[in-house]
């Protein structure tokens, strides 16, 4: 996908449902999103609630907006305008998918909330956006939904100068797919090894957290005083969250 790319067939939004939950593909059986109808704002598949982890380390910011990479069927924006306060930044090159979002998936219009239509590569890199988003959520897939759009390490640097002096970049990757291990080591690159990730979960969907700003040395303790009031304030499985990412822990201590 180049950057100024114009959406075509393949990229028109399709619909299923299945006990009670509608998904978004495009026009191929991979899902790229999901909303449970009698509760759309419930993160229905397990790895856009694992997007969620970065709440173990920083709360939602109060004076600078949530960013979101990659609209999907709108989840992790329902989520966030109702269980936070934050503004929210969201980057989605395709139209068509903002639409289908407003219409079938029930995104909201909200005064916090601006959509751009424009490739995330673009966006990032904007001298203007530079320190805006503490917290940026990366989930960049085409219709085949295997192996991310946007991985260089150019462009997770500039995903780096967008969290500014101190934030928190959770990326969906898939595991089992070739483009993994590069992922890791363009993020690597941008983030001095301050990285560290989520168990695969049955989908094959891996999820990565990259750290900027002073390095941070967390006991065991905090990490699951900090997931259980996450767990019991967003009804998220923040606990087990915290005790996967202590296998990351060296001598006692997770150092991010």
């Amino acid at each position: 996908m180049s950057s100024r790319r114009t959406p075509t067939e393949q990229d028109q939004p399709t619909l299923s449902e299945a006990d009670g939950v509608r998904y978004l593909h495009f026009n191929t059986e991979w899902v790229q999103g999901a909303m449970r109808i009698a509760d759309p704002a419930a993160l229905v598949l397990e790895y856009t609630a694992q997007m969620m982890a970065w709440l173990l380390f920083l709360a939602p910011p109060r004076e600078a907006p949530i960013g979101i990479l990659g609209l999907g069927a709108g989840s992790l924006a329902r989520f966030c305008l109702k269980h936070t306060r934050s503004d929210l930044q969201i980057v989605e090159w395709n139209p068509s998918v903002t639409a289908a979002c407003q219409t079938f998936f029930r995104l909201p219009p909200s005064p916090r909330m601006d959509i751009h239509h424009l490739d995330a590569q673009l966006w990032v890199s904007d001298p203007l956006n530079a320190g805006k988003c503490p917290v940026l959520m990366v989930d960049l897939y085409d219709a085949q939904a295997r192996g991310p759009v946007r991985d260089s390490v150019a462009f997770y640097r500039a995903c780096r100068r967008v969290l500014g002096e101190a934030g928190v970049l959770v990326v969906n990757l898939f595991g089992r797919h070739e483009s993994f291990s590069r992922n890791i080591d363009n993020l690597s690159a941008a983030f001095d090894d301050r990285v560290i990730m989520l168990p695969e979960i049955d989908e094959g969907n891996m999820i990565v957290l990259a750290f900027s700003g002073p390095p941070l040395a967390v006991t065991p303790a905090q990490l699951l005083e900090r997931a259980e009031q996450v767990q019991a304030e967003y009804g998220l499985p923040a606990q087990r969250w915290a005790r996967a990412l202590l296998g990351h822990a060296v001598q006692g201590m997770l150092y991010l």
